[in-house]
C-alpha cells in the first residue's frame, strides 16, 4: 500500500477521497488553483501545491503540474476523482511513466470506452445489448439525416467524446433535424474538440438505470444498480439504489451485461456501466440497452455505498495497490434504500443559471451524509460546477429513506446564493416520485409546479422583520415601554421585486405585535425562546443586509436602508446583459436586423452549461456590444434594441 498520494481534484470528490484515505493512515496531498487557495479541501491535506490559475485549463487540467506536485511531495500514486483528467488517457500514460500509480482503470480500458460509437459495437461483440442506430464514419449531414429517418422518429443526436449531455439533442420531427444537427455538433466541439456524433432511437418512456462495477484487471463485480431517472436537460438531479420495480431476474440481467462490459476491456478499478431502460411496460431483461460506461468513480457513488456498505474509495486504493477484489459476487448484498440529492446554486425561476455569491451560511441535519466541498464563508466561484453538496440518506425501506431525504432538506440550511433546494423538497414531494414511477421526462412533465416559487406567509415575513429590529435581543425590561401606548415603528424588507412593509408594535422585551399587508402576527418570548401565533420560530441568519428564515427551505430578504431614498426604473427591454459572468460562444444577433420576442440574440457560456439569451420584446437590433469569444462580468451589456 502508498503511504502517500495525491488528489488531482478539487471540491467536494477531493474532500471525499481524503476522507478515506486519511482514515487508512495514509497522507494526502491536494493541488488547488490560485481562486482554490483557502479551500476545503486545502486545509484538509496534508499539503499542498498551487499548480495554476482559476481556469481549469490553467490549473487542474495541467497534467504535467500535477505530475510535477505528486514527485515534489514525494506521492507513489495519483487519484484523479471525477471529471478534469479522470477519463484521459493521456495523463494515464504520462502518470505511468512517472513510475507513479494511476488509481482507476489502464488508458487502454479508458479508450476503449471513451468514443460512444467504438464503445457500442465493442459491447456488441461482447453480447451486451446496445440500441438500434447508426455508428457510422460518414458525418455527412444528408447522409445522417437519411439514416435518422431509417431508424424512425424521434431519433437522439449524441456526440460520440459527449457526456453530461452535451452535444445531445432529441429531434421528433424530420424538418428539425439539419438544425439540432447543427447545435449538436457545435456543442460537441466547444466541449470536446470533437464533432462527430452518433443516432440511436429514442425510447419513448426511458428510464436510465446504471450498474456499478468494480474490477481488479482480471475479475469483476457488480454492486448492484442505481436509478438515475429523475433528470433535467439530462443533468441528474436525484439518484437512487436499488431501482424502484427492480425484479431479481432483471437485476440478474443486468448485473451479468454489466460485468461482460468491464471485464472485455480488462477493467481495473471503480466504474459504471450505464444502461437506457424501456420503461413502459415495467421492467424486464429483454427491455435494457447499453448507453455508456464511465470510467471512474461516479458522482452518485455514494447511494451504492450506503446499501452495500462498502467504501468504493478504500476498495480503489486496494486494488491500484495491488490487491484482489476485497469480496466475491457472492459475498454482495443489498442493505435498504438511499437516495442521493445534488444541492446547487442556481437561480431555479431563471431557468436554472448556475449562480455564484459567498456561503453566509451553511449548515446541514443529523442523520443525513452530506459530502461537500464548501463550508460557511466559502464562496461558489464561476470557474468550476456550482455544487454545493451531495444529500445522502439511507433507510430500511425505499419509503423511510424518502420520507428522510424529505425531511432532511427541509432542514438543509442555505444563505448567501440562491439554491435549488426548494425544488429538490418539491421532488422528494412529488407522488408519482414517490410510487415509485419514474422516468427521465417526470421532470419536464410537471416542470411548472416543481419550480413554482412559494410566498412567505405573514408569519415568515414577522420573524425576519423581528430578526433585523433589535427588539429580539434586546435585554432591557423597559423595551417597548411607553405611558400611553406600545411604541411602534416600521421595518422595511425587499424581497424580488417586492417592497414589504411591517409595523412593529413593542409591548415589552417578551412581546411584539407585527402587522403587514392586512395580517397581523403575535410574537411571544417564552422560556426564552421566540414564538409566533404559536409556533416555534424558525433558525434566522442575518448578515450584510439580508436575513433568511430557514422555514420551507428558505426565503431570504434584504433590508431596507432608511436613509437610502433611491429608487430604480424598471427596464424597458431595450438592453440585454450578461445574467451571470460567462464567456460569449456565440452572436446571432446583427445589427439593423428585426427581431422578434424570445429570438435568440447570443450564446453565453458559463459553468460548463451554454445559456442562450434571448430579445425581452419585438424590435430592431441598435448595437452589439460584445464580440464571439468575449469574457464577460454579470450585468455586462451584451446587445442594445433600438427604442420602442
Amino acid at each position: 500500500m502508498f503511504d502517500t498520494i495525491l488528489i488531482a481534484n478539487r471540491g467536494e470528490i477531493a474532500c471525499r477521497v481524503m476522507r478515506t484515505a486519511q482514515g487508512m493512515g495514509l497522507r494526502c496531498v491536494a493541488v488547488y488553483s490560485e481562486a482554490d487557495a483557502g479551500a476545503a479541501h486545502v486545509q484538509m491535506a496534508d499539503a499542498a501545491v498551487c499548480v495554476g490559475g482559476p481556469a481549469p485549463r490553467d490549473s487542474y487540467l495541467r497534467g504535467d503540474a500535477i505530475i510535477a506536485a505528486a514527485l515534489e511531495t514525494g506521492a507513489q500514486a495519483i487519484h484523479p476523482g471525477y471529471g478534469f483528467l479522470s477519463e484521459n488517457p493521456d495523463f494515464v500514460e504520462a502518470v505511468e511513466a512517472a513510475g507513479l500509480t494511476f488509481i482507476g482503470p489502464s488508458a487502454e480500458a479508458i479508450r476503449a470506452m471513451g468514443l460512444k460509437d467504438a464503445a457500442k459495437r465493442l459491447m456488441q461483440e461482447a453480447g451486451v445489448p446496445v440500441v438500434p442506430g447508426y455508428l457510422g464514419a460518414d458525418q455527412d449531414p444528408g447522409h445522417l439525416e437519411v439514416e435518422a429517418a431509417q431508424i424512425g422518429y424521434p431519433v437522439l443526436i449524441k456526440a460520440v467524446a459527449g457526456g453530461g449531455g452535451k452535444g445531445m439533442r432529441l429531434v421528433e420531427r424530420p424538418e428539425d433535424f439539419v438544425d439540432a444537427l447543427e447545435r449538436a455538433k457545435a456543442e460537441a466541439r466547444t466541449a470536446f474538440g470533437n464533432d462527430a456524433v452518433l443516432i440511436e432511437k429514442f425510447i419513448e418512456k426511458p428510464r436510465h438505470i446504471e450498474v456499478q462495477v468494480f474490477g481488479d484487471g482480471q475479475a469483476a463485480v457488480h454492486l448492484f444498480e442505481r436509478d438515475c431517472s429523475l433528470q433535467r436537460r439530462h443533468q441528474k438531479v436525484i439518484e437512487e439504489a436499488p431501482a424502484p420495480g427492480m425484479t431479481e431476474e432483471m437485476r440478474q440481467a443486468m448485473g451479468d451485461a454489466a460485468v461482460r462490459a468491464a471485464e472485455a476491456i480488462g477493467y481495473k478499478g471503480a466504474g459504471t456501466v450505464e444502461f437506457i431502460v424501456d420503461g413502459s411496460e415495467g421492467l424486464r431483461p429483454d427491455g435494457f440497452w447499453f448507453m455508456e460506461m464511465n470510467t471512474r468513480l461516479q458522482v452518485e457513488h455514494p447511494v451504492t455505498e450506503a446499501i452495500t456498505g462498502v467504501d468504493l474509495v478504500e476498495w480503489q486504493l486496494r486494488v491500484a495497490a495491488g490487491e484482489a477484489l476485497p469480496l466475491s459476487q457472492d459475498e454482495l448484498s443489498i442493505e435498504g434504500h438511499a437516495f442521493e440529492a445534488r444541492l446547487y446554486a442556481e437561480d431555479v425561476p431563471a431557468g436554472f443559471l448556475p449562480a455564484t455569491g459567498r456561503l453566509a451560511h451553511l449548515a446541514f441535519p443529523g442523520g443525513v451524509r452530506a459530502d461537500s466541498g464548501v463550508r460557511t464563508g466559502d464562496v461558489i466561484s464561476p470557474f468550476y460546477d456550482p455544487m454545493i453538496a451531495k444529500v445522502v440518506v439511507h433507510g430500511p425501506t425505499r419509503d423511510i429513506a424518502l420520507r428522510r431525504l424529505s425531511q432532511g432538506l427541509a432542514q438543509t440550511q442555505v444563505a448567501g446564493t440562491v439554491t435549488n433546494l426548494a425544488f429538490l423538497g418539491a421532488l422528494a414531494g412529488h407522488a408519482g416520485f414517490a410510487a415509485g414511477e419514474v422516468d427521465t421526462g417526470l421532470i419536464a412533465r410537471d416542470l411548472d409546479a416543481l419550480v413554482a416559487v412559494p410566498e412567505p406567509d405573514a408569519r415568515v415575513i414577522a420573524q425576519a422583520a423581528l430578526a433585523v429590529s433589535g427588539v429580539a435581543e434586546a435585554a432591557d425590561p423597559l423595551t417597548g415601554f411607553a405611558l400611553w401606548q406600545p411604541r411602534a415603528h416600521w421595518i422595511r424588507l425587499h424581497r424580488g421585486d417586492a417592497d414589504i412593509a411591517v409595523r412593529l408594535r413593542v409591548h415589552g422585551p417578551d412581546r411584539v405585535t407585527l402587522e403587514t399587508g392586512g395580517a397581523t402576527v403575535e410574537a411571544a418570548r417564552v422560556g426564552g425562546l421566540w414564538r409566533f401565533d404559536g409556533a416555534p420560530a424558525a433558525d434566522v441568519h442575518v448578515a450584510r443586509g439580508r436575513v433568511t428564515v430557514f422555514e420551507g427551505y428558505g426565503f431570504a430578504f434584504d433590508v431596507a436602508d432608511p436613509l437610502d431614498r433611491a429608487s430604480s426604473a424598471a427596464g424597458d427591454g431595450n438592453l440585454i446583459e450578461a445574467p451571470m459572468p460567462g464567456r460569449v460562444v456565440s452572436v446571432a444577433a446583427r445589427v439593423g436586423a428585426v427581431v422578434a420576442k424570445g429570438d435568440r440574440l447570443c450564446v453565453l457560456e458559463a459553468m460548463k452549461m451554454e445559456h442562450t439569451l434571448t430579445a425581452a420584446r419585438d424590435g430592431v437590433v441598435a448595437e452589439i456590444l460584445v464580440s464571439e469569444g468575449a469574457q464577460v462580468e454579470a450585468g455586462a451589456a451584451l446587445v442594445r434594441l433600438e427604442e420602442a
